[in-house]
């Protein structure tokens, strides 16, 4: 299944397994063995891998303070940037917010037709090479990819018209995927979750389960490995992280059910296991991660890539990972129960990290200012 026109190819099969091969071998000095067996089959685990004791060489340092840019946000999801100016998105209300300049959040405009249930609402937005919104959300009949026009300027923004490009995503109250981002090839990339039916995931005719690969008004790009498909790749059970180093390698973090948190490196028409693997599988019918965790260390949600780090949000971690590009089986983790649950982080154009908390939801308990906005620079 190559395709050497896709920038999500540059890593192949053969390369994967082998970095994984490596880990497994005990490369890396933090490894810690589990006495977890896989969810209906028996067969013993290999090792997952936490953080190292210290920073990697490889991995950037980020500041031990950020600046707090927002607080008193409801369930926010999604950073985006339009023209230097960060948007967001809340779950449940379905309001799209701008940070202003003086500090201040103000409502863009409310996303007509958001049903939220459960882990579902207004999640993902990307901001396209036009200028408009792209917005993945719950609506009555299911998730469904829409993108709207973005009327003023800075500080006076309004959510005009939309269009949807893609719906008759499967939803549930929880497993709705939602994170979309475009990649270098200007292609938009969405994270669709099983939405509870795991069976769909390897059902290459369902959107369920899957990375989604689209041109920007929802059509099939002609270099997609499933022709007449949006399918990018299957066998995933909720991804949530979509990111892509300088090389083209493209990343994607994806929740597990009770045993491994996955990132992978995606490849076009790349099968990821599940539900028939989660975690290492170490045999060649699926593509192993490349880092696998504990979902009480991880549940890794939004993740954003420099140009040598991958970063993730973690939710029941509770930690900012920083995972370097060029050994993808190491980890650092920044900020250990300080926010308490991370959802979402991106690089802004400012060079900074931006990363939202993830608090004010079900699973979440408040802190005093939750949900906040925050924001940190990057040394070398």
């Amino acid at each position: 299944m190559t395709n050497g026109t896709s920038p999500g190819r540059a890593t192949t099969r053969k390369t994967v397994r082998a970095v994984v091969a490596v880990a497994a071998a005990g490369v890396l000095a933090s490894a810690v063995f589990s006495a977890c067996t896989s969810t209906g089959s028996g067969m013993d685990r290999p090792p997952s891998f936490s953080a190292t004791s210290g920073a990697s060489p490889t991995a950037p340092l980020v500041a031990d303070a950020p600046t707090q840019m927002a607080s008193g946000l409801e369930a926010p999801w999604s950073i985006a940037f339009l023209r230097g100016t960060p948007l967001v998105s809340e779950r449940d209300s379905g309001r799209v917010l701008e940070l202003t300049s003086t500090g201040e959040t103000r409502v863009v405009g409310t996303v007509p037709g958001v049903q939220p249930d459960g882990e579902g609402g207004l999640l993902g937005l990307a901001v396209g090479e036009d200028d408009r919104l792209y917005v993945y959300s719950t609506g009555e009949e299911g998730n469904r990819i829409e993108r709207y026009t973005l009327t003023g300027e800075a500080g006076s923004l309004e959510l005009g018209p939309g269009e949807t490009i893609i719906d008759g995503i499967a939803s549930a109250g929880y497993h709705n995927g939602g994170r979309i981002a475009f990649g270098p090839d200007g292609m938009l990339y969405a994270g669709v979750g099983d939405a509870g039916q795991s069976s769909a995931s390897q059902d290459p005719d369902s959107l369920s389960g899957k990375i989604l690969r689209m041109n920007a008004d929802g059509s099939v790009p002609a270099d997609n490995p499933f022709p007449g498909s949006v399918v990018y790749s299957l066998g995933h059970r909720n991804v949530q992280g979509l990111g892509w180093a300088a090389d083209g390698t493209m990343f994607a973090s994806e929740f597990g059910q009770n045993t491994w948190d996955e990132l992978n490196i995606i490849e076009a028409g790349g099968n990821y296991g599940w539900p028939e693997a989660e975690g290492f599988s170490g045999g060649e019918d699926y593509i192993d991660p490349v880092q696998q965790w504990s979902p009480a260390d991880a549940s890794p949600s939004g993740i954003t890539v420099t140009a040598d780090t991958v970063f993730i949000a973690n939710l029941r971690g509770e930690v900012l990972r920083a995972v370097p590009v060029a050994d993808p089986t190491t980890a650092t983790d920044y900020y250990e129960g300080e926010f308490g649950r991370i959802r979402a982080v991106t690089e802004g154009p400012d060079g900074n990290l931006w990363f939202l908390t993830g608090n004010t939801n079900s699973q979440g308990t408040p802190r005093d200012g939750d949900d906040k906005l925050l924001r940190v620079p990057l040394t070398p």
